[in-house]
């Protein structure tokens, strides 16, 4: 009998093996689980090196994976000034002011995580407003969606966007009534006029776009790496081993696996090729080498990433029918329907993957349309192709998830309401007769469809078990409207074993049984004791990822 390296032991194992779903302690040796079953029974893999850990009858369950995030983005905005739940002028002075203090020669004041009712419900967050804040630096203030950002006088003048500029279709500079610009910058190829003006790093961005930093200097490389670094002992703190990236490049993944040649890859990470509308569909040819290149055991690529549309926040999703408080207007695809089946069809003959953020029903529909001509030109394969987001789908839509067998990427904090988001403006722009359609989590389960949840951090707290909570507690906005809301083993389920097909590895992660790879999560609490609403309080308490301690509370 083999030695085990590690006996868990007097714990509440969710194993999400449907073959032995509970047990109460689990033996490890190395990077594999050996034993899944009673305290009793692991006792025959206890040898003279056997460390035990008591969970204290807390949940056990495999190790966590964050389907959708962008890790150099979140790791390095821990660095700048964060403005969650910050509301009115007063409280963002409070915020801004000390950033700048400390930070006396940056060139850009730069906080995230805004909520586009930063200054009540019905007033619009302007360059004017900013200017109340602070008039002589730059200021940009970034929407917590990434997809908007408010910047001051100071900074439009600076970055030559005060009379407008054009920009390409999906993005916009918001022009006012006066023949200026209002500040609101509407997607990145807007916003990065102004991104330009900081003074130190200058990378919070990297991968987003997809396009490779230049002249990098060694300093800046470890800086970067450093960075890394503390993101994945972020995610670890969670109960996270595996991430799946939505946005990348080769710097990334170079990056990545120095931190892997150091024994310091905490989590299991996938890099995906950026296509952006700019690049020609040859392009891929890069995802193909990125593939071929990075293949270890915690490190790889094998998945295009591409965006059909914006948010619904700013109008930049795309709709089948006009938006509620907008008539006459529906938004612009960033791919046209002939671009996108090509570049679909192509990606799938290679055997990549391909995940797509479409938010509006009829982007949700131009990827599936996209999807189903993949599969026409190719054969049916398992390709596992994905849809990140789907806030709003369309009902003649739905079956063709599971016809397709595209995996369902959703992210439970997101619905307006259920955590963090404030209802307005987005449930006035979709309107109260698509509400019932809207994070559809509960149709898409009664299709039979694979869910995976994720947070899409920095976007929404990387928290899991605040995501939980928001699935399990999620209300309706009418009385008459289902609730999506999902129990809470579907949650675990989704930010577990969903994530681990969503990734192909459902072979090897998102379930405890024997042979499986040994990333576990010790919780701080019995899931499955606390009231919904409490939920978010719990944390990992333990993290392993192939045997080795990632996290100790």
């Amino acid at each position: 009998m083999t030695e085990a390296s590690l006996i868990i032991e007097n714990a509440k194992v969710l194993t999400m093996d449907p073959a032995k779903p509970r047990a109460d302690a689990i033996a490890l040796g190395g990077a594999l689980i050996l034993g899944v079953g009673e305290k009793a029974e692991m006792e025959a893999f206890v040898g003279p090196n056997t460390r035990r850990f008591d969970a204290q009858g807390k949940t056990v369950m495999s190790g966590m994976v964050e389907a959708h995030l962008h890790l150099f983005s979140g790791a390095y905005g821990l660095r700048l000034c964060q403005l969650d739940r910050v509301q009115g002028l007063d409280a963002l002075r409070e915020k801004v002011l000390p950033f700048a203090k400390a930070n006396p020669d940056e060139g850009l004041l730069i906080c995230k995580g805004a909520m586009y009712t930063l200054f009540g419900d019905k007033e619009s967050i302007t360059r004017q407003k900013l200017d109340q804040v602070i008039s002589d630096r730059p200021l940009v203030v970034i929407a917590a969606d990434h997809h908007t950002a408010f910047a001051n006088t100071i900074a439009m003048e600076k970055a030559g966007l005060i009379n407008g500029r054009d920009v390409p279709l999906g993005n916009e500079v918001v022009m006012g009534s006066d023949g200026t610009a209002t500040g609101e910058l509407r997607e990145f190829e807007a916003y990065r006029h102004v991104m330009v003006l900081r003074t130190s790093g200058g990378r919070e961005n990297l991968g987003l776009t997809g396009d490779e930093p230049e002249n990098v200097t060694a300093a800046e490389r470890a800086e970067d790496e450093a960075v890394m670094l503390e993101g994945l002992k972020y995610c670890a703190s969670y109960g996270f081993t595996s991430l799946h990236n939505m946005d990348g490049n080769i710097y990334q993944l170079e990056l990545l696996d120095a931190l892997e040649k150091r024994g310091e890859l905490l989590c299991r990470t996938e890099i995906p090729f950026h296509l952006t509308p700019s690049k020609p569909i040859s392009s891929l040819e890069v995802a193909r080498q990125m593939t071929t290149d990075y293949k270890s055991d915690r490190l790889r690529s094998g998945r295009v990433k591409m965006f059909m549309d914006g948010v619904i926040d700013s109008g930049t999703a795309v709709m089948v029918e006009d938006y509620a408080d907008q008539p006459g207007w529906r938004g612009d695809p960033l791919h046209s329907v002939e671009r996108f089946n090509e570049a679909a069809t192509e990606a799938d003959k290679h055997g990549l993957q391909i995940a797509v953020h479409a938010i509006g029903d009829a982007a949700v529909r131009r990827v599936l349309d996209g999807y189903e001509a993949a599969q026409k030109a190719n054969g049916k394969r398992d390709s596992r192709h994905r849809i990140e987001h789907i806030e709003v789908l369309h009902p003649d839509d739905l079956h063709r998830f599971a016809e397709l067998g595209v995996i369902a990427s959703m992210q439970p904090q997101h619905p307006p309401g259920a955590l963090d988001f404030p209802l307005e403006p987005w449930t006035s722009k979709v309107g109260k007769e698509r509400w019932p359609w809207s994070f559809p989590v509960q149709y898409l389960r009664d299709e039979g469809v694979p869910i995976a949840f994720a947070s899409d951090w920095p976007v929404a707290d990387i928290d899991p078990m605040r995501g939980v909570q928001a699935a399990v507690t999620r209300k309706p906005w009418h009385p008459d409207h289902p609730s999506h809301a999902s129990n809470l083993m579907q949650s675990l389920f989704d930010y577990t074993m969903g994530g681990a097909y969503a990734g192909f590895d459902e072979h090897r992660l998102g379930k405890l049984a024997p042979g499986m790879l040994a990333d576990v999560v010790v919780m701080d609490a019995d899931l499955e004791s606390l009231e919904a609403e409490q939920i978010g309080t719990a944390r990992a308490a333990l993290t392993l990822c192939g045997g080795e301690i990632t996290w100790e509370a």
